[in-house]
């Protein structure tokens, strides 16, 4: 089917730029005004023409869009507005351009008499698995709007969880790439001058300090482009080995999850988005096989990723949930003990609710100690990189100062 460039206004004045399948024209105007939208200009998208552009910022989907979306359809839906009518005012209202691109293809299969389920998995890099399970939940119980409800609170968790992660990453790469920028330059620029005059014109005795920094120096100036390339190479080579070997993936996982800090917080957003995920989807009328199995694809170190596959295992055998997860041997004491008192309760929704704000708090208060410690921490590399350069540069000359001034005077 033909696809259109299309530009278009909204009753309300809002203009809006998209992409639709129409079979002509009129096709797609009669689609924009089903959408409540009145076309001003179009244009064929020739097949075989490949567009080449630079991504610009908010064009992507974030999930803070995602958040837009689902709570306008629970608030459109639950005041009893149509799905097609709230569908397209969902995507009159979103700010990113891609997404009001998907929203109208939506739209458009959704009035077709697809279901809505059955038109978001056509667009899997927007929506996962997990929404369109829980949507299906939802079209299956006849209460779409509870479903919304889920994902909004699940998206909300997953966002906060993002933010937190971004938080923990991004001030100690700036440390390291500010460290490693002066020692570049300083190596490079600065260093050769100051030492080119202490080697060259002063008949002194250079103390070690100084001939480690010259070493060091002449190594830079002379080995510059393997300096900048191995970074890349030594990279590279490991994500590719951590692609073909499954064993080595596992050891490096492994071998991460031992580790002092990281390893404690990689080890704690993975339970935090587990059980949230988990009990997102068991809350939404899923059952606890299919839950399990969605919550273990989100945990991505394959050490934690086997265990919670025992877990599944057991669990489809018989086993109490709160047994599978002990016997598992990669979960707390205290993960355990709350099963287990939901289990007993017949509550299993809250507490895994409060396992998952528990754990997302730990992981806040983690990224908050760690971030106290690195900061530190990289400060005094970079001092004690500059103290080594200072002194290593004026120490030979503040040492022969005297015998400086005799040979001028």
């Amino acid at each position: 089917m033909p696809r259109y460039n299309y530009k278009a206004i909204s009753h309300r004045g809002r203009s809006s730029r998209g992409v639709i399948e129409a079979l002509n024209e009129a096709d797609l105007y009669e689609q924009l005004q089903r959408a409540g939208m009145e076309l001003i200009s179009c244009s064929p998208i020739k097949e075989g023409k490949v567009r080449l552009s630079l991504p610009l910022p908010g064009q992507g989907i974030k999930t803070r869009h995602l958040i837009r979306l689902f709570v306008q359809l629970e608030q459109m839906q639950g005041a009893g507005v149509p799905l097609l009518s709230a569908l397209a005012d969902a995507r009159l209202a979103s700010e990113s351009p891609k997404m009001r691109d998907v929203m109208g293809a939506v739209y458009q299969a959704v009035s077709d008499g697809a279901s809505l389920s059955e038109a978001m998995v056509v667009h899997p890099d927007v929506f996962k698995p997990l929404y369109l399970s829980l949507i299906r939940a939802g079209e299956n119980t006849g209460d779409l709007v509870f479903a919304y409800k889920q994902l909004i609170k699940y998206l909300k968790w997953l966002d906060n969880l993002q933010r937190m992660v971004a938080k923990a990453t991004r001030y100690p790469m700036i440390l390291c790439l500010a460290v490693i920028v002066v020692v570049v330059v300083m190596m490079t620029l600065v260093v050769p001058e100051i030492v080119a005059f202490v080697r060259d014109d002063m008949d002194v005795e250079l103390p070690f300090v100084t001939i480690s920094l010259i070493a060091t120096s002449d190594f830079f100036r002379q080995n510059w482009l393997s300096i900048l390339i191995t970074p890349f190479l030594v990279y590279f080579s490991f994500r590719g080995l951590m692609r073909v070997s499954e064993g080595f993936a596992t050891f490096v996982d492994r071998q991460t999850l031992a580790m002092p800090i990281i390893g404690i917080l990689i080890r704690k957003i993975s339970i935090a988005r587990y059980a949230q995920t988990f009990g997102a989807m068991f809350a939404g009328g899923i059952n606890v096989l299919k839950s399990l199995r969605a919550a273990g694809e989100t945990v991505m170190n394959r050490v934690l990723a086997q265990a919670v596959l025992t877990v599944e295992k057991q669990v489809k055998e018989g086993a109490p949930l709160s047994q599978a997860f002990n016997e598992s041997g990669e979960f707390p004491a205290l993960v355990i003990h709350m099963l287990r008192v939901g289990e007993e309760t017949g509550n299993l929704t809250t507490v895994l609710d409060q396992v998952s704000e528990f754990y997302a708090q730990d992981v806040n208060d983690t990224i908050e100690s760690g971030m106290a410690l690195i900061e530190p921490i990289l400060i005094s590399v970079m001092g004690g990189l500059m103290l080594w350069i200072t002194v290593g540069s004026f120490w030979p000359i503040y040492s022969n100062l005297g015998t400086l001034t005799e040979g001028l005077m």
